[in-house]
């Protein structure tokens, strides 16, 4: 059933006042804990490090993106309950992530407990496990059920999609409503794994997220802030502080190569038999040029950079179409078959905008 505009509103609201509600209750201020010993303490840069690994055992079990957050969620409220020994922190990861597996995820994909075990490399037994199971499960008061961070973006962005959806819709720069809080909920993720943000409840981290990305998209960003935080309760002050800690971290988002690289703009092959270019080609977005050279190493970089982004966002978007109803990322664009550069096996190929010229592939400089 799809709702009308008033109902959908009035359900996005209700949804709000339930997971601020269930916030309030479960959420508690992050004391950060002064190690005093390596080996008998949890730094914030070891909690760090388990939730990047936690990150790393979700992509390849292709779970949904809730679970991970949920079992990010968990770990905290258990580290900030107990003083645990670094010896341990894999095995209480890994059981706060099979916690929430069994929490968020359907049955038929809830992996065996020995299976994780051994797919992990937890370096723990299934019976450790469910030892540590029971310890967080008693310490947590067998309450799992926190609101997330995750759950307060998705509802600000049904909110904004609801609001302004055609204004919006057009600033996403081909991105349908799917793909864009996928591209989100990877900035998110990066966001859990920095311990300088524990201090932010997780609607304020939403918030500051989304508001962050508005401020790119749409003109009246503001109004749409100012609607959000009324609905929140929360003072604008802390809003700032919140987004000036987002924006720090995601500026030291990983790059695949150093921002003062060299690129060299090799010249245009001729198209293989039958027309059709190879994978790695992608179209630059069309402008209009002052200096030839200049506008097609540009437009070079900035449609790698497209690609890249795309491809951080695939690992999240299977996950994230179905609350869109989604198919696709691109449902009804004819694709066609290229070949890898190798030679490999060949891969299907969005057919490209007519009019715009493909960009060859960009290298850095070779010391020589």
């Amino acid at each position: 059933m799809k709702f009308t505009l008033p109902l959908e509103s009035r359900k996005l609201s209700s949804l709000l006042e339930k997971a601020v509600s269930r916030e309030a209750k479960l959420w508690k201020v992050y004391v950060p804990k002064k190690p005093t010993n390596q080996d008998t303490d949890i730094s914030p840069e070891k909690r760090d490090e388990a939730v990047r690994w936690l990150r790393d055992v979700h992509s390849q079990l292709k779970l949904y993106p809730e679970t991970l957050c949920l079992a990010i969620g968990i770990l905290d409220r258990f580290l900030s309950a107990i003083k645990a020994r670094p010896k341990y922190l894999r095995c209480i990861a890994i059981s706060c992530f099979f916690l929430a597996v069994k929490t968020s995820e359907e049955d038929e994909r809830i992996p065996s407990l020995r299976e994780l075990a051994s797919s992990s490399k937890c370096g723990c037994s299934p019976s450790e496990i469910l030892r540590m199971e029971r310890i967080v499960l008693d310490k947590l008061n067998w309450d799992l059920h926190s609101a997330t961070a995750l759950d307060f973006l998705y509802i600000f962005h049904a909110m904004v999609l609801s609001c302004k959806s055609g204004r919006l819709n057009m600033a996403l720069s081909g991105l349908n409503p799917s793909q864009h809080v996928a591209l989100l909920t990877q900035q998110l993720f990066h966001c859990l794994a920095h311990n300088a943000l524990l201090q932010v409840r997780s609607s304020l981290l939403s918030l500051g997220l989304i508001t962050l990305e508005l401020e790119k998209l749409c003109p009246d960003w503001l109004a749409l802030t100012v609607d959000l935080l009324h609905r929140l309760q929360i003072d604008s002050s802390q809003l700032i502080s919140c987004r000036e800690l987002v924006a720090r971290c995601l500026s030291t988002h990983m790059a695949s190569l150093p921002p003062n690289t060299v690129y060299i703009c090799h010249p245009l092959p001729e198209p293989r038999d039958g027309g059709v270019l190879p994978m790695w080609y992608v179209s630059p977005a069309p402008t209009a040029p002052s200096d030839p050279n200049t506008t097609h190493t540009r437009s070079c970089k900035s449609s790698a950079k497209r690609k890249v982004e795309h491809m951080e966002v695939d690992e999240y978007f299977d996950g994230i179409k179905r609350l869109y109803n989604e198919e696709s990322p691109q449902e009804g664009a004819p694709t066609y078959t290229a070949e890898t550069p190798g030679g490999g096996q060949s891969l299907p190929v969005t057919q490209q905008n007519a009019g715009s010229s493909p960009c060859p592939p960009l290298q850095p400089v070779r010391e020589t």
